[in-house]
């Protein structure tokens, strides 16, 4: 089993990283394979709604939204972590995740999500929601832990002294594995849940 996670801070070791961080180390200790790739930092534009990924699978600016395409679809988890920068996450971030959810056809069901948000003080619960919204459009089971996915931190390196922010990211990666793996056994003794013909509705005015 594997997952993927996406550090949405343009600082590589700033106090994003740290919170990651604990859940890696979960991660190892039960046996699942990991990757953190950093994001913040790179030159991501946001959705055209131009159409090109119904026709091609992939979106039309090939960066790095196509290079993690295939790496989500392999994974059996997703974290998505990210500073709070007026109560919502980095914009750079969001316009990767609308594209990179919008652009990619393949199944997400019961892929396992988990939001984390660090900020100095506020607006960490706004953001958490404002990343769920991501998983629960695609048929993603949500990570829970202990308390909402935050943790607390200023200066680089600060989040590591907010003891409980921390124990919540190891309990949050202990609960994502614990969804990981029981949904792998339902999978092999139940199938997935039946779905519908998507039915659009349109409202217009």
């Amino acid at each position: 089993m594997n997952v993927l996670l996406l550090n949405g801070s343009p600082h590589a070791k700033g106090n994003t990283a740290v919170a990651l961080h604990e859940m890696e180390q979960i991660f190892a200790r039960e046996g699942i394979a990991y990757e953190t790739v950093l994001v913040g930092n790179k030159d991501i534009r946001g959705c055209i709604a131009c159409g090109h990924c119904y026709d091609h699978d992939k979106c039309v600016f090939n960066d790095l939204v196509n290079v993690l395409a295939p790496k989500f679809a392999a994974a059996d988890g997703l974290v998505i972590a990210t500073p709070v920068y007026y109560a919502s996450a980095n914009a750079t971030l969001i316009a990767l995740l609308d594209r990179l959810f919008y652009s990619t056809a393949f199944d997400k069901t019961m892929k396992v999500g988990a939001s984390v948000a660090v900020a100095r003080r506020g607006g960490c619960s706004a953001t958490f929601d404002e990343l769920n919204k991501f998983f629960t459009i695609s048929g993603m089971p949500v990570a829970s832990s202990q308390y909402w996915n935050s943790v607390h931190g200023r200066a680089p390196g600060e989040a590591a002294q907010d003891a409980e922010g921390l124990q919540t990211m190891r309990t949050l990666a202990r609960n994502m594995v614990f969804l990981m793996k029981s949904i792998a056994l339902g999978k092999e003794s139940f199938g997935l849940p039946e779905r519908e013909t998507w039915q659009p509705t349109h409202f217009i005015r």
